[in-house]
């Protein structure tokens, strides 16, 4: 996708909704492969300069959270989801890393363990949603539950179809309850995620990052490419559109993320609750 004034309603999806098939997204029109992972439609095209948005823009946030922390009107869920490498745990650190710890807590979804299977799939996710005032960020999500299984073919279309149903019924009840849903796919290159996985293999202090798995995933890499694009499409709504990041640049990725969430706590209009009138004349001794 190429625009000479990218702004950050091009990389955001939400399908129309068939009012034929009560309000599901048509998930027409959707295509991951019309998205550039190494553009950098956000960059002021030097990366010293770039870098140095990012922390303001980290800073900003701090306080913006802060406020919204006060607020307590609004829960902000933040997903992250990509392949591996994709830069899920360096995006925390960029974006979020000057974050109080008070409000702020991050979930590192792996496989459902042998209790979480006992349930549903969404019953582990919905247990670590924010609460009031709070910023959740996960680090993958509910949607390894269309991805891993459809690629690997332990679901069926029509099973696959019924969980895209599901999770838009789960956001649209978060975002009803106030919680407000920011998805983002970090959209890297196969190229870019080789020379990734390849200097986790030649630092020793990134060899605890590397699993063989990954490489296992990796020779299905055009199969989960198709897996993200079905799953963008059917669940790109109105109450939680997905933002496509383009992530082969970390800085960008940052400075993409940065700038949607400030724009996004802003619009909210946040602001510090009226204090006790009995504290105006109150003096500390």
């Amino acid at each position: 996708m190429a625009k000479n004034n990218p702004t950050l309603a091009d990389y955001r999806y939400s399908a129309a909704l068939d009012t034929k098939s009560n309000g599901k997204p048509k998930g027409d029109g959707f295509d991951l492969k019309r998205f550039d992972p190494a553009a950098k439609p956000f960059s002021s095209g030097d990366k010293t300069r770039d870098k140095a948005a990012v922390e303001a823009l980290a800073a900003e946030l701090d306080g913006l959270q802060n406020l919204f922390y006060a607020d307590r009107r609004f829960k902000l869920l933040v997903i992250l989801q990509g392949t591996d490498t994709s830069g899920k745990d360096g995006t925390i650190r960029g974006v979020f890393g000057q974050m109080s710890a008070l409000g702020v807590h991050t979930i590192g979804w792996k496989a459902p363990t042998e209790p979480e299977r006992a349930h549903d799939y969404l019953w582990r996710i919905h247990a670590q949603v924010p609460a009031q005032g709070e910023v959740t960020i996960f680090n993958r999500s509910q949607y390894e539950d269309v991805l891993v299984p459809v690629v690997s073919g332990w679901i069926t279309p029509e099973q696959t179809a019924q969980r895209y149903a599901h999770i838009n019924d789960f956001e649209r009840m978060l975002t009803e309850t106030g919680t407000v849903v920011c998805k983002f796919l970090l959209h890297i290159s196969k190229e870019e995620q080789r020379v990734r996985l390849q200097e986790r293999l030649d630092d020793p202090t990134k060899h605890w990052k590397f699993a063989i798995g990954d490489l296992d995933a990796r020779k299905h890499w055009d199969d989960y490419q198709a897996a993200y694009s079905a799953a963008v499409a059917a669940t790109g709504t109105p109450w939680a559109p997905w933002t496509i990041v383009p992530a082969d640049s970390k800085v960008h990725r940052n400075l993409m993320i940065a700038t949607s969430l400030k724009k996004t706590l802003t619009d909210l209009k946040l602001r510090y609750p009226e204090g006790d009138p009995k504290l105006a004349k109150l003096i500390v001794e």
